[in-house]
């Protein structure tokens, strides 16, 4: 059992608000929930990839060297085996509070020279975010494999996808509200070791959903910058550069 709390206090914005053919739910506010499933502060693909690679840096084969360090594990799992754990992000302050629970199962997969690989992770979560733009309840679902286990790798590699179902109240416009289903498929979200810091990747996202009776949808790409934020590029509509720490959403 894993119990972290974090305290992430900025804004998760994208600011300016635009209209959008899409009806209901403005090019803007979809950027904002696009943000709230990518940031850590609102439990999104940044903190569960964290998650993971923590995860990731301790594991090793039974009797085996550590992942990444020196000497013997703190923790051991056997080739072939999925142990389980569970962690809980949680924090506030003035303007921002968040609090999700997950439970994860890892599988190790080993290499010909019975050496930690890398491993399968499956997530599922349920929480809530509140910020001044935006209001979310939801539950998570992700598979993910994290490669780069072995101590001759240079970084982790992730690569999965990452679901979130829920509801939502945007706080801007004409602060729509309704349900939202939101797929992020990541690629080669490439982590550094020993510090975890994501230094590149990329991926896609889909959004759909329902405000009052109006259906929006919308899709794009995603791209991991190296330090600290990504670029998300809605299709038909505008850029964004997003911060994976605090959410804060800027449209160029």
């Amino acid at each position: 059992m894993i119990a972290v709390a974090l305290a992430f206090f900025s804004i998760s914005a994208c600011k300016k608000d635009s209209t959008s053919a899409s009806g209901s739910v403005s090019t803007d506010q979809a950027a904002d929930l696009a943000a709230s499933a990518l940031s850590s502060n609102s439990g999104g693909v940044a903190s569960m990839a964290d998650d993971i690679s923590a995860n990731a840096a301790i594991v090793a084969s039974v009797g085996g060297p550590s992942v990444n360090s020196v000497g013997l594990a703190s923790e051991h799992q056997a080739c072939g085996t999925t142990l389980t754990d569970s962690v809980t992000h949680s924090g506030s302050d003035s303007s921002v509070s968040f609090n999700y629970f997950r439970k994860y199962s890892h599988t190790l997969n080993c290499n010909a020279q019975s050496q930690p690989d890398n491993l399968v992770n499956t997530m599922v979560s349920s929480g809530s975010f509140s910020g001044p733009r935006i209001s979310t309840t939801a539950k998570d679902t992700a598979n993910a494999t994290i490669a780069g286990l072995t101590q001759a790798a240079a970084n982790f590699v992730i690569n999965g996808d990452f679901k979130r179902h829920g509801t939502f109240q945007s706080q801007v416009g004409n602060k729509a509200s309704g349900n939202s289903y939101l797929d992020v498929v990541i690629t080669n979200l490439t982590l550094s070791k020993p510090g975890r810091a994501i230094v590149s990747g990329s991926g896609t996202f889909t959004l759909t959903g329902t405000a009052g009776k109006v259906n929006y949808s919308y899709s794009g790409t995603i791209t991991f910058n190296g330090n600290g934020t990504v670029t998300l590029n809605v299709t038909g509509g505008s850029s964004y550069t997003i911060n994976l720490g605090s959410g804060e959403c800027k449209r160029h």
